[in-house]
C-alpha cells in the first residue's frame, strides 16, 4: 500500500507505512501533530500529541503530559480518506513526515486555496525524501 494526495487535479503516490501530520494553530502557533498508519482498510491514526491548548482546540480528556507535550489516543475508525479544507492556508502548511524527512503538503501536491485529500491506495508510490517542491508545480521530480 501506499499513501496517496491528492490536489488539483495531482495524484502523487508515496511509499510510506506509517507517517506524522504536522501543524500549527493558527492563533497560538502551538504544534499539533498525529501519527498515521497506511493499511488495506485505510488510514488509521495511532496517537496524538499537542504542545498545549489553542482557541477552539482544548487537550483532549485524558491526555498525558510528557516531555513537554500532551499526548492522547484519538478514537477513531479507520479513515477511508482525511481531507484538508486548504492545506496551503496563509497561517502555515500542513507538513507531512516520515521519521526525519518532512515537506510542507503544498510542496508535494498544489494545494493553495483547493482541497487535499488523503488515502491508502494500491499505486507504486516514491519515497517522500526523493520528492522535491519541484512536484506540486508539475515539474519532474529530482532526486
Amino acid at each position: 500500500m501506499s499513501l496517496c494526495l491528492t490536489a488539483g487535479g495531482v495524484t502523487l503516490a508515496l511509499a510510506i507505512e506509517t507517517f506524522s501530520l504536522i501543524w500549527a494553530h493558527s492563533v497560538e502557533r502551538t504544534d499539533w501533530r498525529e501519527e498515521w498508519r497506511v493499511t488495506e482498510v485505510g488510514l488509521v491514526i495511532e496517537s496524538a500529541s499537542i504542545a498545549g491548548s489553542g482557541a477552539g482546540m482544548e487537550v483532549p480528556e485524558g491526555a498525558v503530559l510528557r516531555d513537554g507535550a500532551w499526548h492522547y489516543q484519538p478514537a477513531l475508525p479507520p479513515q477511508a480518506e482525511v481531507i484538508f479544507a486548504d492545506a496551503g492556508r496563509e497561517t502555515g502548511d500542513w507538513r507531512l513526515c516520515e521519521g526525519n524527512v518532512c515537506r510542507d503538503v503544498g510542496d508535494l501536491v498544489p494545494s493553495r486555496g483547493d482541497q487535499v485529500t488523503l488515502r491508502a491506495c494500491g499505486l507504486s508510490g516514491m519515497k517522500l525524501s526523493e520528492v522535491s517542491s519541484a512536484h506540486a508545480s508539475g515539474r519532474r521530480p529530482t532526486k
